[in-house]
């Protein structure tokens, strides 16, 4: 178990998330080594839990281990076209909000119409499964827009896999390549 205390991580015991890349998709181990080398100190503290996959989805995990609710994190993807270019965004908000994507990220992406993007292409673009996709290790080329409230204290997000959870700061999430920090994301 880790030594770190984690404020309402429930009966989860997260470990070091280095020390178990097995437990990390592979752009989500390959991103927090990235950080290391960058010299981002915050990145130590990440860590990662093992859980059954089939309580991924976040108020699920959350009833089972008597997580709180607003510890959570979701990283949900967004596109839009302009002039024929598709226009992607990895939007990250706190779970007891959802992402505005009628008003803040179709105007962030500069589009008339945003939308979630289709399960299947999200899975086949991002390296990670399905209910596990996560802001770290998303491609450089997509826009990693992450809400204020995320950006301090810890964040329960997805590790790129089903079977597991990742536990990392807000400074971790504000230090991730492209990352753009956006008050009023979440409503």
């Amino acid at each position: 178990m880790s030594t770190l205390t984690i404020p309402g991580v429930g009966s989860l015991e997260p470990r070091p998330a280095l020390d178990h890349p097995e437990l990390l998709a592979p752009p989500v181990a390959q991103a927090l080594s990235a950080l290391a080398e960058r010299g981002v100190a915050t990145v130590s503290s990440a860590l990662v839990a093992a859980i059954d996959p089939s309580l991924a989805d976040t108020e699920e995990m959350t009833k089972a281990f008597g997580m709180e609710l607003s510890l959570s994190s979701n990283c949900i993807l967004v596109a839009g076209k302009r002039s024929g270019e598709e226009r992607i965004a990895a939007c990250v908000v706190r779970a007891t909000t959802n992402a505005d994507v009628n008003h803040v990220v179709k105007k962030l992406l500069d589009v008339r119409k945003a939308s979630f993007w289709p399960q299947q292409r999200a899975v086949e673009a991002s390296g990670m499964e399905y209910g596990g996709i996560t802001p770290v290790g998303v491609p450089a080329s997509w826009r990693l827009l992450i809400d204020s409230a995320c950006a301090s204290g810890w964040n329960c997000i997805g590790s790129g896999l089903r079977r597991s959870k990742l536990f990392v700061t807000g400074e971790v999430l504000a230090s991730l390549p492209g990352a753009e920090i956006i008050e009023g994301l979440g409503v």
